[in-house]
């Protein structure tokens, strides 16, 4: 069974950058990012389709950039410009199907990762 592994969280001081890496073999589908706020539900932040088209929730746009490299079999998420309120457990997420929408304006996906924590002060 395939497995998502993030990396790359850490503290970083506002208007700092932190890149996120998620191994994603055997995935082939929609991959992407998620985040959870304490006591919130986890909730998308950036998809990619297959094909490389990104999709970002309103408040990111502009400032995180999804990438995929399929030869690697990783996904990043790069995150400048980071804010307080980005502060959140991120996870990788993938597909194992296809479905019709891969945007992130998706309620869940197939598989996730263990999550990596991403802290930003002011």
């Amino acid at each position: 069974q395939e497995q998502l592994a993030e990396s790359g969280g850490g503290s970083v001081e506002a208007g700092g950058s932190l890149r996120l890496s998620c191994g994603v073999s055997g995935y082939s589908y929609c991959m992407g990012w998620w985040r959870q706020f304490p006591g919130k539900e986890r909730a998308a932040v950036a998809l990619i389709k297959p094909d490389g088209t990104p999709s970002y929730i309103r408040s990111v746009k502009g400032r995180f950039t999804i990438s995929k490299d399929n030869a690697k079999n990783t996904l990043y998420l790069q995150m400048d410009s980071l804010r307080p309120e980005d502060t959140a457990i991120y996870y990788c997420a993938a597909d194992r199907r296809e479905f019709p929408t891969c945007s992130a304006v998706r309620g869940t996906m197939d598989d996730f990762g263990r999550g990596t924590s991403v802290t930003v002060s002011s």
